[in-house]
């Protein structure tokens, strides 16, 4: 027998999207066994299984959050545009409506206080899945922004929850290799959205964003309901401090947080847009760019996670935003449909070398502060993410080519601040100015638990 979970994480680990289809589908037809029966005598003569492990655990949980954002996000411009009469403006103040959860981040670290990360992402996830089947019914501005508000904490509670589960249940020496693991997971998720969407769309001729948006939110909390009843507990190795942590030898952490979330949202919040207002590219088309986007992701994730193994955080900071500074300089400039497309999808596979900025801090950080720092580095990554949408929305209606050389001058002064970043980081070692500003010591080891996490 095939359970939901272990075949999921599983055929994810080997990147076989036709050996996924197939297990999917015995795993429909076959029933399915809760994990922790895998020790019960009552099993009789079936070979016991063993839990599932942390990565595939995560795998799943990526899929999930990705497969009910990546819908919406599929939808939201076109819809917006047609049903709403979105401009510039009224796009980039959506934008940062959802940008608002982000910014509240931090206030994760108090409902740990009561949950666990597992809990909170589950909650989470439910939210987001809510958020998303709204959308479709409230066709005003107010309405648009009051359901990506919804679907917005959703999301960015789920995002600090599984960040700060990564960095506490992954080992060190597989951390980057297993995170690409984890970010291909969300890559196939946005194929399996976009797939469906542009079936629904283009094929089958379907022309209500009501009934696309529900099925949407339906799958997702469907897929986290399953997933609340055959995962078992994780648990890191070290007790996690409720409370918000800043440090000064952070400080670059900090930096290099913000200036990814000021470089990432100029392009999230108006890349698609551009080639929906300038080349009227339709929402079948949107879908079938996102779907080529996420088929190419979902290859290189893993890929890219073991080049970060291979070169280390600088270089891997170095090359992603040469790499950004190249997509900016090239939107601004072109007037070619088929240019903005490759620009886009180049853009939207490249988002995987932000690992490099993760296994960073894994490196520096405190085991404790894990979860806390985690909630401190959405709410710095989401100062700027707030601000720019809007602002550089007004810009937009005077001439959009502006916007993204302001990305350009950005993803330049990242640039600089990923030089600052040693070869071989480690606690002491945080940055390259970290001899002339040396950091205060820190508290007292945290105490660990008194069980091992689920291999």
């Amino acid at each position: 027998m095939v359970s939901f979970g272990s075949s999921f994480g599983r055929v994810f680990s080997q990147s076989r999207v036709g050996h996924f289809c197939e297990l999917c589908f015995v795993t429909w037809k076959a029933p399915m066994l809760p994990f922790h029966l895998a020790g019960d005598n009552d099993l009789g003569p079936e070979p016991e299984r063993a839990a599932p492990s942390p990565v595939e655990f995560l795998m799943v949980l990526a899929f999930i959050n990705m497969l009910g954002f990546a819908g919406w996000q599929a939808l939201i411009n076109n819809f917006a545009r047609e049903q709403a009469q979105f401009g510039w403006f009224e796009t980039g103040l959506n934008q940062t409506f959802r940008e608002i959860p982000g910014l509240l981040a931090f206030t994760a670290v108090f409902w740990l206080m009561w949950l666990r990360e597992q809990t909170l992402a589950y909650a989470s996830l439910a939210l987001l899945a809510f958020g998303v089947a709204l959308t479709g019914f409230f066709p005003t501005l107010w309405g648009i922004l009051a359901t990506t508000l919804v679907m917005s904490f959703g999301f960015h509670y789920f995002e600090a929850a599984t960040h700060a589960m990564q960095l506490q249940l992954l080992r060190h020496q597989h951390a980057a290799r297993d995170m690409g693991r984890i970010q291909s997971a969300s890559s196939f998720a946005q194929f399996v959205a976009y797939a469906s969407i542009f079936v629904l769309t283009a094929w089958f001729g379907v022309t209500s964003y009501v009934s696309v948006f529900v099925l949407v939110g339906i799958a997702a909390v469907g897929l986290m309901v399953l997933s609340v009843r055959h995962f078992p507990r994780y648990e890191g190795l070290v007790v996690q401090r409720k409370e918000i942590v800043v440090r000064r030898r952070y400080g670059l952490y900090y930096a290099l947080t913000f200036m990814s979330g000021a470089r990432r949202q100029i392009f999230s919040a108006f890349g698609a847009f551009l080639l929906v207002d300038r080349f009227g590219l339709a929402i079948d088309k949107i879908a079938l760019l996102y779907l080529a986007t996420a088929l190419v992701s979902t290859v290189l994730a893993t890929r890219l996670g073991r080049l970060i193994g291979w070169l280390g955080e600088r270089r891997t900071m170095i090359l992603e935003n040469v790499v950004l500074i190249g997509i900016f300089t090239g939107y601004a400039l072109t007037s070619s449909a088929s240019v903005a497309v490759l620009l886009f999808i180049v853009d939207g596979a490249s988002m995987s070398l932000m690992i490099a900025q993760r296994t960073y801090f894994q490196k520096i950080g405190d085991p404790a502060d894990m979860a806390s720092t985690t909630s401190v580095a959405f709410t710095v990554n989401h100062i700027a993410a707030v601000v720019i949408p809007v602002v550089f929305g007004l810009i937009g209606h005077r001439d959009p080519s502006i916007i993204f050389w302001l990305g350009a001058m950005i993803a330049a002064g990242s640039l600089v601040l990923a030089l600052l970043v040693p070869l071989a980081p480690a606690p002491g070692n945080e940055a390259l100015t970290a001899k002339f500003w040396p950091s205060r010591p820190g508290r007292p080891e945290p105490k660990l638990l008194t069980h091992q996490p689920a291999e």
